[in-house]
């Protein structure tokens, strides 16, 4: 029997010396790819395995067909499969949608003239009137509309594009803003949809945070009564609590003459604002120009005499308020315009 010479392994230590071997040199390579790839934050060539590939490719995939559904402010049960081109039907949503971290194909007039929007976006129409054709053109995965417009001045009313629209293979979803609530639920809605978290708690729950904090510095306080006057163009009208400026009044604790009196709401005059007295009146211009909405005012009320005679007046309690917090939605100034009517009833 040959025997192994004293010191050399025989055929059995020698397999499993190579398999240590081997194992060890696997080991080496792995460590060192794993610091490679720390160091880098890539892929180094040579260092990844099929399973680990693969594993890339289905994540990629899995986001790529990533999919949101949610139940519209109209009811609508809405599926978003893709949010790459979209188009906003107002201004105030398209300034949403980019702070939920979007990017717009398309917005209407407004979003340009009123909220200098960041996206290269085209115009798809006044609000009011929205041009199906060109939304259409655009090709768009996802449009956001209002369901709050009536098509004024003749125009098309945003609820009636829903067919056409979904009949050209496109997903459609309708929001009803009026108060900070129905935004907050909007931009996470929006932000849902992106994927974009730390938008929301920036441009949301941050928000919500100074609002609260402003209701606090208020809460025991009576402001006493309140009338909030939109005027325009063509005349006055009285805004109820339920309102965009109203609400937020009630929330600072004042009374809204409007709320004892409904009839204000639909039949204003100056006889009657004089008999309810508030100790408030906050102005909102609003129409084709601030000049005639500002003249409107003074044939229908200013220039009387018993204007004079008010409470509000006396005491220098009129404020003419700013549109672009009051007028048009402030979306991530909402707190602003909060702070501007706090100032304006307590100090």
């Amino acid at each position: 029997m040959n025997r192994v010479p004293s010191g050399a392994p025989s055929n059995n230590r020698k397999e499993r010396l190579n398999l240590i071997a081997t194992k060890t040199k696997t080991k080496v390579c792995a460590l060192a790819c794993t610091l490679a790839l720390m160091a880098s934050g890539g892929a180094l060539a040579g260092c990844s395995t099929d399973s680990g590939d693969k594993a890339n490719e289905q994540q990629s995939a899995t986001a790529q067909k990533a999919e949101y559904t949610f139940t519209d402010d109209l009811g609508n049960q809405v599926t978003v499969s893709s949010h790459e081109r979209v188009v906003a039907g107002m201004g105030s949503f398209a300034d949403i949608w980019e702070l939920a971290g979007g990017t717009l194909v398309g917005a209407s007039d407004d979003a340009f003239a009123d909220y200098d929007i960041d996206s290269k976006a085209e115009k798809v129409g006044d609000f009011s009137s929205l041009n199906a054709e060109s939304i259409i053109a655009l090709e768009p995965d996802f449009v956001i509309l209002t369901g709050n417009s009536t098509g004024r001045g003749g125009g098309v009313a945003q609820t009636d594009l829903k067919d056409t629209l979904q009949a050209s293979g496109i997903t459609v979803a309708y929001f009803n803003v009026t108060v900070f609530e129905d935004y907050l639920r909007m931009l996470k809605t929006c932000t849902e949809i992106t994927g974009d978290s730390a938008a929301y708690k920036e441009n949301g729950e941050e928000l919500a945070q100074e609002i609260d904090a402003i209701k606090k510095k208020a809460q025991g306080k009576d402001a006493g009564s309140a009338a909030v006057l939109t005027t325009y163009s063509g005349g006055t009208r009285v805004q109820s609590s339920s309102s965009q400026t109203g609400a937020m009044l009630a929330e600072l604790g004042a009374e809204n003459i409007a709320d004892t009196n409904k009839s204000l709401l639909s039949d204003y005059s100056l006889e009657s604002l004089v008999e309810a007295d508030p100790d408030f009146i906050f102005l909102l211009p609003m129409g084709n120009t601030d000049e005639a909405a500002k003249k409107a005012l003074e044939d229908q009320t200013t220039s009387n005499p018993a204007w004079q005679d008010l409470t509000a007046v006396k005491k220098g309690h009129v404020v003419t308020l700013d549109p672009e917090l009051f007028l048009y939605k402030p979306n991530d100034h909402w707190a602003d315009a909060y702070e501007k009517l706090y100032e304006a009833l307590y100090k």
